[in-house]
């Protein structure tokens, strides 16, 4: 009785646009929400490196190889980059000034070595668990980040041996061993080496901090350490400034990390951007849902005074009016849910097409930000029913 009487003088057709402003809010909320998530997972445990972070180093010229130019960094050429505002960080990627041969030592895999150049990077960009990149004089193994192609290569080896290729877990229990050396080679030492994890961006060895540092200050004929690479980690979603950054200092990096910086930061932007439109859109029709719910309360102020008069609480009315648009939000709620699970299937299946793997669950943030909107309707409504009733006591 109380739903007939107090909604028979409504205008059907704010109410439908504000249901329809909400439902498209809502949905480009959630889709917005959740491709950015995903965004910022790819590539996440597929390299070793942390995200945004690239290697660079000079740009090699005709005057670099005649030695007219430098090719190395000063502390302040990477104290200069490190004061722009989109970059996080600068550190040097340190090389061995020793001899350095590797080779296998296991029983299970064929005979290889190999004299190889070894790098050490700050431990902060990398995303390996700590206990696993410790190392200190008497460890019974050097932790070591190997490039994949590496492992490509060990397992092309293999297979023309005529065994069978390893996977990246079973590469990782292959016994290795550094064998380390002055120049003179009147100084040397074994070390037994295991795999900590795979690269895909570093193209030489990786080795702790503390190793590096026992290599050079026990094997090094004291010659100047020179800094050919550095690795900059720089903000999220600013990667065409770092790029602009290296072109202005002549530095280049890999061109799969410029590839995906720049994918990143572009398809980031543009999910920003909606994330943007969304949240304003959500706003503006709830909005107009709670003006709807203040315009209908104004209408109906007569016959609400005159239940009031007949005994009717003013709890009871407030509930009827709080109720009835919950539930017009709720319903645009989940069908903004199901839209967005349409549309996520389309676009999974366009990403992949075109070659970018990010994961198909569905987010909880996506989900938490729908929850979110909706109990700041909730809120709003009853608060609005509130005042607006009260008004009339």
């Amino acid at each position: 009785m109380l739903n007939k009487l107090l909604f028979k003088n409504q205008d059907k057709k704010q109410l439908v646009i504000a249901i329809i402003g909400a439902l498209l809010g809502i949905t480009f909320l959630i889709t917005s929400i959740h491709y950015l998530i995903k965004l910022n997972e790819f590539g996440e445990g597929a390299d070793i490196l942390g995200p945004n972070t690239i290697i660079v180093q000079k740009r090699v010229s005709n005057s670099s190889t005649l030695g007219l130019t430098k090719t190395d960094f000063s502390l302040k050429e990477m104290e200069k980059m490190k004061s722009k505002k989109f970059i996080k960080d600068v550190k040097p990627v340190v090389a061995n000034n020793f001899d350095v041969f590797f080779r296998t030592a296991d029983s299970l895999v064929p005979p290889f070595s190999s004299v190889v150049f070894i790098q050490t990077v700050d431990s902060e960009f990398l995303e390996i668990e700590p206990e696993k990149w410790n190392w200190k004089l008497g460890d019974e193994f050097v932790p070591m980040i190997m490039p994949r192609e590496f492992l490509i290569m060990l397992n092309t080896f293999m297979s023309a041996s005529g065994i069978p290729p390893i996977s990246d877990d079973l590469a990782k229990d292959i016994k290795f061993e550094f064998k380390l050396s002055n120049n003179s080679n009147s100084k040397k030492e074994t070390m037994k080496v295991r795999i900590a994890g795979f690269s895909n961006e570093v193209s030489s060895l990786l080795v702790p901090e503390s190793f590096m540092n026992y290599g050079n200050n026990t094997f090094s004929d004291g010659s100047l350490q020179k800094i050919t690479q550095v690795m900059i980690s720089g903000e999220e979603g600013k990667f065409g400034l770092v790029e602009e950054l290296l072109e202005e200092k002549g530095l280049e990096s890999k061109k799969s990390q410029m590839v995906v910086g720049k994918l990143k930061s572009i398809i980031g932007t543009l999910f920003g951007v909606v994330l943007g439109i969304s949240i304003i859109a959500v706003f503006m029709s709830g909005l107009v849902l709670i003006q709807y719910l203040q315009l209908l309360m104004t209408r109906n102020a007569y016959e609400a005074r005159t239940l009031m008069r007949m005994g009717y609480h003013p709890e009871k009315i407030i509930k009827t009016f709080f109720l009835y648009f919950v539930k017009i939000f709720g319903f645009v709620s989940i069908l903004g849910l199901l839209l967005f699970i349409v549309l996520k299937f389309f676009l999974d299946n366009a990403i992949a097409t075109g070659g970018l793997g990010i994961g198909t669950t569905i987010t909880y943030q996506s989900i938490g930000s729908l929850i979110l909107a909706y109990l700041l309707f909730t809120v709003t409504s009853y608060r609005t029913a509130r005042k607006g009733i009260f008004k009339e006591y």
